[in-house]
């Protein structure tokens, strides 16, 4: 698995609210719905710096408790086998998808995670239909696949970049669509997370980058091209998310200007995808019960 160890100024000192609260006392009950984007989604009803109304150093510890019901889930998922879990993260850079890798699948049993990281395609993938890469990297039964970032890229990069033509982007959404509708009716349920990072924490992130001997290998020049294209991307993340989102594969968009609610958030998501899916242990051989291991 990869990770994400830039630093991030909201994890100061200056940037801690109160505490006190114990982590139970948490309301994480409306988060999810909170967090769905909808077909009517506009960045506009979702702030990057939200809280929830959140203690920090509660939340931190709340996370901790929702990894641990998500372990117990699936450890249910890998011995069912029947079901799987496909979760895509998407965001700008520096909106944190390795950090939650780390800190969300963290506890996780690695043999029932496959962490699929899309770059960019290769000449044997540029030969096949956009999708091709993508369907060879779907969980299979009783795993939870993560795509750190995906088929989106073909109408995100693609778009913005002019990497093909708008008549050959603009179809591909019912592709994704129709690929989504497929997975999921095959017993692999999928959900989508936009890590949503704002501008200026984008800015101080990067610039951390460059400024700490051991985090500049990660910056690259190109991210300064990126964010000249800042407004051509929110309004590609937008119609993506629109067009894409549907109740059987839906979005959702997770605050990312401050860890500890980004990462409390997507435990919370995975939780709740999980128990929908509900698994079960499978029933043991028959007369197993009451055998004498000698």
């Amino acid at each position: 698995m990869t990770s994400d160890t830039e630093i991030d100024p909201d994890e100061t000192t200056a940037d801690t609210e109160p505490t006190g609260s114990a982590p139970e006392d948490l309301d994480l009950g409306g988060v999810v719905a909170r967090s769905r984007a909808g077909s009517s989604f506009s960045l506009d009803d979702h702030d990057p710096r939200d809280t929830f109304g959140w203690d920090k150093e509660a939340a931190k510890a709340r996370v901790l408790s929702e990894i641990a019901v998500v372990a117990e889930l699936q450890k249910l998922l890998f011995a069912e086998r029947k079901q799987a879990l496909l979760v895509v993260l998407q965001a700008m850079d520096a909106a944190g998808k390795d950090g939650v890798l780390r800190t969300v699948l963290t506890g996780l049993n690695p043999a029932g995670v496959h962490v699929t990281s899309f770059g960019v395609p290769s000449e044997e993938e540029l030969a096949h239909d956009f999708l091709w890469r993508v369907h060879r990297q779907t969980p299979a039964k009783g795993q939870i696949g993560v795509f750190n970032r995906s088929h989106y890229e073909d109408v995100l990069v693609v778009r913005v970049k002019g990497l093909a033509p708008a008549k050959v982007w603009k179809k591909r959404y019912d592709h994704i669509a129709a690929f989504e509708r497929t997975l999921v009716d095959d017993g692999t349920a999928v959900v989508k997370l936009y890590l949503n990072v704002s501008n200026e924490k984008q800015r101080e992130r990067l610039q951390d980058r460059v400024d700490s001997p051991d985090e500049r290998w990660k910056f690259r020049r190109g991210d300064l091209e990126d964010r000249k294209l800042w407004p051509d991307y929110m309004a590609a993340y937008t119609e993506a998310i629109r067009r894409t989102d549907a109740d059987h594969a839906p979005w959702y968009v997770v605050p990312a200007d401050r860890k500890w609610v980004r990462n409390l958030v997507v435990a919370r998501i995975l939780r709740h995808e999980l128990e929908q899916l509900d698994p079960k242990f499978p029933p043991p051989e028959p007369g197993i019960a009451g055998t004498i291991v000698e």
